[in-house]
């Protein structure tokens, strides 16, 4: 049984075609990752999901439930989690505090116990920020810089702290739009690792997107490709790999007789 289903999917901005029937399924527990050159509609597969964007046609079920149609706060609030491409935060708050915001729709305090800030309100905040405390910055590794406000912080460390906003969450599925690039080789180890904890202990499914192909081999159970809007091909990472139509569309039609796509494919 699938956990995401995306069914013949198109979406157009102004005439211009991004996306054309595509379809997959991705079940409960996978690392599931969407690679292509860029432009290929990588991202706008994601904003269609978490409900940025509304398709032109076809469907988007979560957990059998039909959510083409919903509000984004609506699909968060089923356990669509999400990371962006380009940092997201609040740079003058501190990283527990941005961390903290992911929780706040779980919050079941009435509006005005949370305007005056006692009792019941007050209890709540501080419950939220010890599992904050000891269930994501632990893990993630950053109590060092947990009261640090994140434009201060080294891009790499930003980064853990937008995951670890989305866990904040509680999502059911974790969407990641492009988690290693701008990063080291040492920040690109570590958010691997992290990912790959996330997937295998907390048994939470994972859809990223990724241009650095060792990672994609490394982590990923299947993997989609799409070029130009259209789905290439799907598979295990080593099959989808030596696919020809993927080396080709990456690479050209006469590099891809070499016959493998690099390892970074930009």
């Amino acid at each position: 049984m699938s956990l995401l289903a995306v069914k013949k999917l198109s979406l157009s901005f102004r005439g211009l075609q991004v996306l054309s029937d595509v379809s997959f399924e991705v079940v409960p527990g996978e690392v599931f990752a969407i690679i292509g050159p860029n432009g290929a509609g990588k991202t706008s597969i994601l904003n269609s999901i978490s409900g940025f964007y509304h398709p032109d046609e076809g469907q988007i079920f979560f957990e059998d439930q039909d959510i083409t149609h919903m509000a984004a706060h609506r699909r968060a609030a089923l356990g669509i989690g999400r990371t962006f491409q380009n940092i997201a935060l609040y740079r003058g708050m501190s990283a527990l505090d941005n961390i903290k915001l992911g929780a706040h729709s779980h919050l079941k305090t009435g509006l005005l116990a949370s305007l005056c800030y006692w009792g019941p309100a007050h209890r709540e905040e501080m419950a939220l920020r010890r599992k904050v405390e000891e269930d994501i910055i632990d893990f993630l590794e950053i109590e060092a810089i947990r009261k640090l406000p994140v434009g201060s912080l080294a891009y790499g460390l930003q980064k853990r702290v937008e995951l670890g906003r989305a866990l904040a969450m509680r999502p059911k599925i974790l969407l990641m739009d492009e988690p290693v690039t701008g990063m080291n080789a040492e920040e690109t180890e570590d958010m691997a690792r992290f990912i790959l904890d996330i997937n295998e202990e907390h048994n939470m499914t994972i859809v990223l997107i990724e241009h650095d192909m060792k990672v994609i081999m490394d982590i990923s159970d299947r993997v989609l490709v799409l070029n130009f809007g259209q789905k290439l091909a799907e598979g295990k990472p080593e099959d989808v790999q030596q696919h020809p139509q993927v080396i080709k569309a990456y690479l050209g039609e006469k590099k891809a007789r070499n016959g493998h796509i690099p390892s970074a494919a930009r």
